[in-house]
């Protein structure tokens, strides 16, 4: 039996013309393979993204963003495109959602429905 990875993207209900609800990031060594819809926050000692964990205090407890596609990470930094603003996604396509990153992410444009 195999199992098909979530698609980039497949969590986006709509979002802004062109590209402007997307960045060009940076995913943290370590953090592993993240799937595409995982919620990310910054960790504030390397300024760069990782999962979003509302009870941590290293500034990943805050959510900045949605991971467009997969991205591993496990061995080294590694560069991906996430969702940070103007955009309308589908709720149970997310990795990592709480009521506070639904929160985080209104502030910043980002509904999930």
């Amino acid at each position: 039996m195999t199992t098909e990875t979530k698609r980039a993207g497949s969590f986006l209900l709509s979002e802004g013309n062109g590209h402007i609800s997307r960045e060009s990031i940076t995913i943290l060594s370590g953090e592993g393979v993240l799937a595409a819809g995982t919620v990310l926050g910054i960790d504030t000692v390397s300024g760069k993204y990782a999962a979003y964990d509302g009870a941590a205090s290293d500034g990943t407890e805050t959510a900045v963003g949605i991971l467009y596609a997969q991205v591993d990470a496990t061995d080294a930094d590694a560069e991906g495109v996430a969702v940070v603003r103007h955009a309308e996604v589908i709720e149970s396509e997310l990795t990592g959602i709480d009521a506070d990153g639904k929160t985080d992410l209104a502030a910043i444009q980002i509904i999930a429905r």
